[in-house]
């Protein structure tokens, strides 16, 4: 079984995006890709939080609609080992959902498709994924995302 710990910076994204809706999306995207015993958190937050993580982490002087922290890291080559009895923590990923909101108006779908496009992308990104460009025609992880999005549907905010 898997962990998720959603967390808001304003209750508002509460409503945009509420926690069960959230894990049993996750739960399905996990399930599909035959990711288990993990655990990793989501958080969302405004425009000024995610601009400053990005100017921090990346050095890039904007806002941005996800980031990604992978807790295992492993450049050297060498894999973490983890007991099969204790959780993996992937890390966190970190959604804005104005910035989300807007990506949705320029690509002309609903918010929904594009919150659950972020969340696949973020599990991919934990998962050891990268992309060197956005081109969803040529870059192997973004083609992955939408093949994912296509099989998994969207979130049901229903729930």
């Amino acid at each position: 079984m898997n962990t998720y710990v959603i967390e808001y910076t304003d209750k508002k994204y509460s409503e945009i995006a509420p926690k069960k809706a959230v894990k049993a999306y996750l739960d399905r995207v996990c399930n599909l890709l035959a990711v288990k015993n993990v655990e990793f958190s989501v958080t969302f937050c405004d425009e000024e939080y995610i601009h400053n993580l990005n100017r921090e982490y990346r050095n890039i002087d904007s806002p941005t609609d996800i980031l990604s922290f992978a807790a295992e890291d492993s450049e050297d080559g060498f894999d973490f080992v983890v007991p099969a009895r204790v959780k993996r923590n992937l890390g966190d990923m970190i959604i804005c959902p104005e910035i989300m909101h807007a990506n949705a108006e320029t690509f002309g779908i609903t918010d929904n498709e594009e919150l659950s496009r972020l969340l696949i992308h973020g599990i991919l990104h934990l998962n050891g994924f990268d992309h060197k460009t956005n081109d969803m025609e040529t870059e192997p992880m973004l083609i992955e995302q939408e093949k994912i999005l296509r099989e998994t549907g969207e979130m049901d905010l229903n729930l």
